[in-house]
């Protein structure tokens, strides 16, 4: 079982690189390629499995592109915080843990009790955005989320995923992770983040 595991960490995290898939999804297919049918929950690798798997797989086949691409998305997503700055960021997924590359969305957290005024903000500035929803980073059912372009207006940029969040939830967002991670930055640490000369090689700090 644990060569099963393994295999499919390593599918799923190819599929996460090449193909921009979330976690969830890259298990599914990895699981369909391999069994034809998606096994036990316990027999599938974690997270984190699949994240160790997606960092050998950047370091061994994209570390001459990735390192940029990284830098290019954390740069964006720095303007992002800053244009939403009000509504208290906080940079989540590979962007923020170092394994993003050019298939790559970026995902912020806002929180705010007043959602319509981060429409009404997007609105105002012009911002073209879709309404969808997202599940809530603790499981405690789903919240709204906005997608738009970002740069906006321009050709070549990326799509962003702001998940609106009540106040209260803030209080969580930067608990430690089962590594004794910070899962998530605000728009300070990103600031620190990018100033480091190493920013690029590991993970965010601790």
């Amino acid at each position: 079982m644990d060569s099963l595991r393994a295999e499919l960490a390593v599918l799923a995290a190819r599929l996460i690189v090449e193909e921009g898939l979330d976690y969830g999804t890259a298990k599914r297919k990895a699981a369909k390629r391999l069994l034809g049918h998606r096994p036990a929950h316990d027999l599938l690798p974690s997270n984190d499995e699949i994240e160790q798997q997606v960092r050998e797989e950047l370091a061994l086949f994209h570390a001459d592109t990735q390192p940029s691409q990284l830098l290019q998305l954390r740069r964006a997503a720095l303007t992002l915080m800053e244009e939403f700055a009000a509504y208290h960021p906080h940079l989540a997924g590979a962007v923020w843990h170092g394994t993003a590359n050019e298939h790559s969305d970026l995902h912020v957290l806002l929180f705010t009790d007043d959602t319509k005024g981060v429409e009404i903000h997007c609105i105002d500035r012009g911002f073209s955005v879709q309404v969808g929803e997202a599940p809530h980073y603790a499981g405690r059912g789903r919240i709204e989320q906005l997608t738009l372009a970002w740069p906006p207006h321009e050709r070549e940029g990326f799509l962003a995923h702001l998940s609106l969040y009540p106040d209260k939830d803030i209080r969580g967002a930067l608990l430690p992770d089962a590594q004794g991670r910070t899962p998530r930055g605000t728009l300070s640490a990103l600031r620190q983040l990018l100033q480091q000369p190493a920013a690029l090689d590991d993970n965010p700090p601790h």
